[in-house]
């Protein structure tokens, strides 16, 4: 059978006309560029990094420049019809981050020098930004006899890093303010403006008097204009979804099923369809495997700095209710960090409840859980990765053979070798220093679960056993073990079919470390459904975790005393 040759994927090409003239894999969103396009003359969209906007906006420069060549046997070929070719200023702002008042200034500057010399200069006293952008608008439409298109990629690129900082922000701001406010005087030589970013900044802080830029970032009708939907998944990219799985020894239903718990699950609208990150999708289908491709390109510092001064604990980004004003909110004047958290894709919208006009928000899929996770991890223990990495595969190992005991015992001696941190002298820390980790080795973990007697500190859930801690600092773990008994906290989860065991675990306040622990485990074990593999369902589950933190297979394979083959059998 002759094999299928397959297009290039265009990982980390954000120019259409690229795409196109190279012949690479493209996913055709034209029609909803068309009807954009005539729907509006001044649009907003925000969406998270790496999802598509520098494309669309890439998309947008090509047909509004009139090069139909491009868009041969796309769905725009059968709707337009004039293929006018208007003047095109593109300012891409990706290129002024980490600048001072007057090197972003310098910048823009030269931005404007670029279409200054096809247009030509203004008159002496037009030097300010504003004034030469205004100029330059005034002459493409002259000399043309045609309305100009303005498209700004990442407008928010020169703020983002120091949204953070009471000084600096201001000063960019007004920077940009000013740079922007021509685009209201010049309507009438405008055909199409077109802005896009991760954050949504006032319109008062930075659009001046634009009042009348339409924000479609949560509109329904274009919730799918930038990124991968289950059905373009099952349709154009089936034979590259086909390729990865039999690359991975996988059945066609299950690479979809694994790529779906990995990079599915946004939403920007109610309803919309499932999106897939595309730069992780496409990542995965062009190198065939299965990694956090999102997260290797880059953890916003940005998201770090503001996580620290709204004091938010990394259990706290999951499920929540919120308004639409709670989050799709200008990321300056917000109150809390869940408009940040959306705007930049570690929460989507999962569910909308009509009659309180509320939106369920969670973390999107698996990527983004870990990848965060990861993140946050030296914030809370400054340990080397690689050897964290290798307590956290060890740790795993011993909870799928049910050695809690083991566990926590690498667990302490992990905990000594961590250099002393500022923050170890209250027990919230030691509660989101376990969150992390025990989340890390892919269980379920929630923390301050209320009860009707009261909260327990930690419940995980995993394969066969639901886990209840109950933490103390500077005290034995025999009151932590008392007040799971005393205040029955095992009743609250009597009807969730699993056996219940009990943890009671001490810190130490000088040695930051577990100083002791207690494990009740009474009831029977829960027999589990055999596996279709001669393996032990444990070692498979434990199998499974290593595969998906990234180790390889012959590593596993050694750890765990099983073949190379046994072990691609697991893979998750």
């Amino acid at each position: 059978m002759e094999k299928l040759t397959l297009k290039r994927c265009p990982l980390g090409i954000q120019t259409f006309e690229i795409i196109r003239e190279g012949d690479y894999l493209y996913v055709d969103k034209t029609d909803l560029v068309y009807r954009m396009t005539h729907d509006y003359t001044y649009v907003f969209l925000s969406r998270p990094r790496r999802f598509g906007k520098s494309l669309l906006a890439s998309t947008l420069h090509s047909y509004f420049a009139g090069r139909k060549d491009l868009f041969t046997g796309l769905a725009i070929e059968g709707l337009e019809k004039e293929w006018t070719k208007h003047p095109v200023l593109h300012f891409d702002m990706s290129t002024a981050k980490h600048l001072d008042r007057e090197n972003l200034e310098r910048e823009l500057s030269g931005k404007l020098t670029r279409y200054e010399d096809i247009y030509g200069k203004g008159a002496y006293d037009q030097t300010n930004l504003n004034q030469r952008l205004e100029g330059l608008i005034r002459r493409a439409y002259e000399q043309t006899a045609q309305k100009v298109v303005v498209l700004i990629d990442e407008y928010d690129a020169p703020l983002l890093d120091v949204v953070h900082e009471e000084e600096l922000l201001p000063q960019l701001r007004q920077v940009m303010r000013n740079f922007y406010s021509p685009l209201k005087a010049c309507d009438p030589y405008l055909r199409f403006v077109f802005l896009t970013g991760i954050t949504k900044f006032s319109q008062m802080s930075i659009f001046s008097e634009l009042n009348n830029l339409v924000n479609i970032s949560m509109d329904p009708e274009y919730g799918a204009i930038c990124g991968i939907t289950q059905e373009e998944l099952l349709t154009v990219l089936t034979d590259y979804t086909a390729a990865l799985g039999e690359s991975q020894e996988f059945s066609y239903d299950e690479t979809v099923e694994t790529l779906r718990r990995q990079y599915d699950g946004y939403h920007f609208a109610w309803p919309s369809s499932d999106l897939f990150n595309p730069f992780s999708l496409l990542n995965a289908l062009a190198r065939k495997r299965i990694d956090n491709y999102w997260f290797s390109s880059g953890t916003p510092t940005y998201l770090i700095e503001m996580m620290r001064k709204f004091d938010v604990q990394p259990s706290q980004v999951g499920p929540m209710e919120a308004f639409a004003s709670d989050f799709d909110a200008p990321t300056e004047s917000m109150t809390s960090l869940v408009p940040l958290l959306y705007q930049s894709g570690y929460l989507t919208i999962k569910g909308y409840n009509r009659m309180l006009s509320a939106y369920t928000l969670d973390i999107p899929n698996k990527e983004i859980r870990i990848g965060l996770l990861k993140s946050l991890l030296p914030h809370y223990v400054n340990a080397n990765t690689i050897q964290t990495s290798q307590v956290l595969m060890r740790m795993y190992e011993c909870l799928m053979k049910d050695d809690l005991d083991g566990m926590l015992r690498l667990l302490q001696q992990y905990l000594l070798t961590i250099p002393q941190c500022d923050h170890t002298d209250y027990e919230g820390h030691y509660q989101q220093v376990l969150y992390i980790l025990l989340s890390l080795l892919g269980t379920y973990v929630d923390v301050e679960v209320r009860t009707a007697t009261g909260r327990v500190d930690m419940v995980m859930r995993t394969y066969g056993k639901l886990y209840l801690f109950e933490l103390k600092l500077g005290r034995s773990a025999a009151p932590a073990m008392e007040q799971i008994n005393l205040k029955d906290y095992p009743a609250r989860f009597a009807l969730s079919g699993l056996p219940v065991v009990k943890v009671g675990i001490s810190f130490d306040t000088e040695r930051h470390t577990i100083s002791d622990w207690k494990i009740e485990d009474n009831q029977p074990k829960k027999e589990k459904p055999q596996q279709p593999e001669a393996v032990d369902p444990r070692l498979v589950n434990a199998a499974k975790g290593m595969l998906s933190w990234g180790m390889d297979v012959a590593t596993v394979a050694s750890l765990l005393g099983l073949s190379e083959e046994e072990v691609r059998g697991c893979q998750p």
